[in-house]
């Protein structure tokens, strides 16, 4: 199939390349985490299940409607799918969705503890980093633990003893929130094994947030 015949080929195109980015970013490792773009009200294209990133065409991305209906492509979906599916459908605004297994992300994951502003780059995902309860992955109820973590302004959430999930307005934008999430959770546990890393209080979050989202403006 040409590339002119495959539908929404530029998105499925991206997830290709982000999901090659998670490996080359030391965000994932194997065939973990997953990726998915909001194509329209209805439908998201997501990475497949099982397919080494390196390997990954276009074609292969499937192209799923918001019930779990897979439209397009011969390869079966992430099986994160449920979790990605309950942010779209709890944040409209949402665009793209990215689940890391990042090492120190996770690290702070596994311990059930938040990320802390104690780097001001926090501000890409809200005053902190939040925790999510513990739900078996690829799981209805996992995504709903996300979503409740997410609330209404936090882009990006730790899974408990899992690993990340950030949300942003398009797929870009979350693998960024991804990578200053891991950013943020290696700062923060470089400074803890130091001494008591300062805080930045929530007011100063907030004027950062308004600055990041000026620019480009």
């Amino acid at each position: 199939m040409t590339d002119e015949a495959i539908p929404h080929h530029e998105t499925r195109s991206d997830i290709c390349e982000y999901g090659r980015g998670l490996l080359e970013d030391d965000l994932t490792t194997g065939t973990g985490g997953n990726l998915s773009a909001r194509l329209d009200e209805n439908h998201i294209a997501i990475s497949p299940s099982g397919i080494p990133y390196e390997d990954i065409e276009p074609a292969d991305v499937p192209v799923v409607n918001t019930d779990g209906t897979v439209v397009s492509g011969d390869v079966d979906p992430s099986t994160e799918l449920p979790m990605h599916l309950a942010v779209y459908r709890e944040r409209p605004e949402v665009g793209g969705v990215v689940h890391t297994h990042s090492p120190y992300a996770t690290t702070f994951a596994s311990l059930g503890e938040p990320i802390p502003a104690s780097h001001y780059l926090i501000s890409f995902t809200g005053s902190e980093v939040p925790v999510a309860e513990y739900c078996t992955h690829a799981t209805a109820e996992l995504g709903e633990a996300a979503v409740d973590a997410l609330e209404e302004s936090f882009n990006a959430t730790l899974l408990r003893n899992h690993g990340v999930l950030t949300a942003d307005d398009s797929l870009e934008d979350a693998y960024t929130v991804a990578l200053m999430v891991e950013y943020c959770a290696r700062i923060h546990y470089q400074a803890r094994s130091i001494g008591d890393p300062e805080i930045l209080p929530d007011d100063e979050i907030d004027r950062l947030s308004d600055k990041l989202d000026s620019y480009g403006q």
